[in-house]
């Protein structure tokens, strides 16, 4: 009989993205949650997985206990294959070489828009973020993943500034504009898994957490959300891999309670 294990909502988002990522694929990982999961995916279901970082490494392999603070930090590069420059890494993207993005972001639109870069006006903006990095190379060429807390003010109808391009307007729009390759893969929250109907472009739940209810994931969503036929119920994380998450990162830096 399997053994019920506590978690915090962080840790089910991490470890829920992390199965996505699949053993001999890679994976070009955005900073914070997304670099963990990543590693995460590594050291559990995926030794084969091959991480891109930002910063230019290629095939890393971070150390527990040492998260680098950003995809541009040199414990990055713990054991890597390769250190190239950024635009080079960048370019393996275009070429086809990388079959997923990993990113994060304040808020996505129904179409799977991400903005990183500010809350509110543009002239006169609420929040500024870090702004895009990676993230629209990423987004523009590879299918992309993205980790998230689910809440009326993440998923909104639209986002405050499109930073990293999801399927824009829907329908054929991001094809149109010129973004031939890539868009929007899933979404995982804390309560549910969601994806896309390609050929709507609007996201779409596919999934619910342990616990969750399809009515629960539309009160916490600032838009109407397609809901499948058939829903699955995601399998919560197991004793292993939050044993490991924790040696990952021992003092929560990526996976702290605040907020549960």
């Amino acid at each position: 009989m399997a053994v019920e294990v506590s978690y915090n909502t962080a840790e089910l988002v991490c470890v829920s993205s992390a199965r996505l990522l699949e053993d001999g694929k890679v994976v070009f990982a955005g900073a914070g949650l997304p670099l963990l999961a990543a590693i995460l995916a590594q050291r559990t279901h995926a030794k084969s997985l091959t991480i891109l970082f930002e910063g230019g490494v290629i095939g890393p392999f971070v150390e527990p206990g040492k998260l680098p603070p950003s995809t541009n930090e040199q414990r990055c590069a713990a054991h890597a294959n390769m250190v190239l420059s950024t635009t080079d890494v960048l370019l393996l993207q275009q070429r086809g070489y990388v079959d997923y993005g990993f990113l994060g972001g304040a808020q996505i639109d129904r179409y799977g828009n991400i903005n990183s870069s500010f809350i509110g006006d543009w002239d006169n903006p609420k929040v500024r973020l870090p702004g895009t990095g990676g993230g629209n190379d990423i987004a523009s060429l590879v299918k992309v993943i993205v980790a998230m807390h689910h809440e009326k003010r993440r998923l909104v109808e639209k986002v405050d500034f499109v930073t990293s391009p999801g399927y824009l307007t829907g329908g054929r729009s991001r094809q149109q504009s010129g973004l031939i390759a890539g868009g929007m893969l899933k979404v995982v929250t804390h309560l549910a898994i969601l994806g896309f109907d390609e050929e709507k472009g609007v996201m779409c739940l596919e999934g619910l957490q342990r616990g969750a209810t399809v009515e629960e994931v539309r009160q916490n969503t600032g838009f109407e959300l397609l809901v499948k036929k058939e829903l699955y119920e995601a399998a919560p994380p197991t004793a292993e891999e939050l044993k490991i998450l924790h040696t990952l990162d021992p003092e929560q830096r990526y996976t702290s309670p605040k907020g549960d």
